[in-house]
C-alpha cells in the first residue's frame, strides 16, 4: 500500500469529500491501483470500482462490505496474499508495520509462541492467520489465533472475510482522511 504521510490534523468533512470525489473521478487504471493497495483481490477492487460514484464515505464503506460478501474462496486467497504474517510485518511497509504495531518490543518468548501458533494454523488452513491487528497487542492476537484454531475451514473463511472487511474499512478511512485532494 502506498505510504501516506500521517495527517497532522483530522481532515475537514469537505476535504474527505474532495478525496472521495477525486477517487470517483479517477481513471479506471488509477482507481484500480489505489483499490488494490487497500485489498489485493482484483475481484474486490472491480466490485468497489463498479459502485462509483459513491455519494459519501458510508457509500464507499458499504461498497467494501458488499464486495467482501461476494468474494469466492479464490478471491479471499487473493485478498489474504496481500497481508503479512501476524508477528512479521513487511519490512519497510508502513501500512504493515502500523497495523501490527502491537508486536513491537514484545518479549521473544511471546513472538516464538506466535510463530508456533501461526505455523500450526497455516498447516491446518493453508493460509496465513488473518486478523484486524490494528489496536491489538501481540498477546491478544495470539489468544485470538488459539481461539480460532479449532474452527472448521468454512467457519474460519467467514471470520477471515469479516476481518478483511474491517481492515479494508480502516484503510479506506485512512485514505479518505489522509490523502491530498
Amino acid at each position: 500500500m502506498t505510504n501516506h504521510p500521517p495527517a497532522s490534523r483530522p481532515p475537514a468533512p469537505d476535504e474527505a469529500a474532495g478525496v472521495l470525489r477525486a477517487l470517483a473521478a479517477a481513471p479506471a487504471a488509477e482507481l484500480e491501483t489505489t483499490l488494490l493497495e487497500i485489498c489485493s483481490s482484483p475481484r474486490w477492487a472491480a466490485a468497489v470500482a463498479s459502485a462509483r460514484p459513491w455519494s459519501d464515505r458510508a457509500a464507499l464503506l458499504a461498497a467494501n462490505a458488499t464486495a467482501m460478501a461476494a468474494l469466492t474462496a479464490p478471491d479471499l486467497a487473493d485478498a489474504m496474499a496481500g497481508h503479512a504474517r501476524i508477528g512479521k510485518p513487511k519490512a519497510g511497509d508502513a501500512t504493515s508495520e502500523r497495523e501490527q504495531a502491537g508486536i513491537q518490543g514484545v518479549d521473544s518468548t511471546l513472538l516464538a509462541d506466535l510463530q508456533e501458533a501461526n505455523d500450526a494454523y497455516e498447516a491446518k488452513f493453508g493460509h496465513v492467520f488473518l486478523i484486524c491487528a490494528t489496536g491489538r497487542t501481540a498477546a491478544t492476537m495470539l489468544a485470538s489465533l488459539r481461539e480460532r484454531f479449532p474452527n472448521d475451514a468454512a467457519t474460519e473463511a467467514e471470520i477471515v472475510r469479516g476481518e478483511l472487511r474491517k481492515i479494508n474499512d480502516i484503510r479506506i478511512n485512512r485514505l479518505l482522511d489522509e490523502s491530498p485532494v
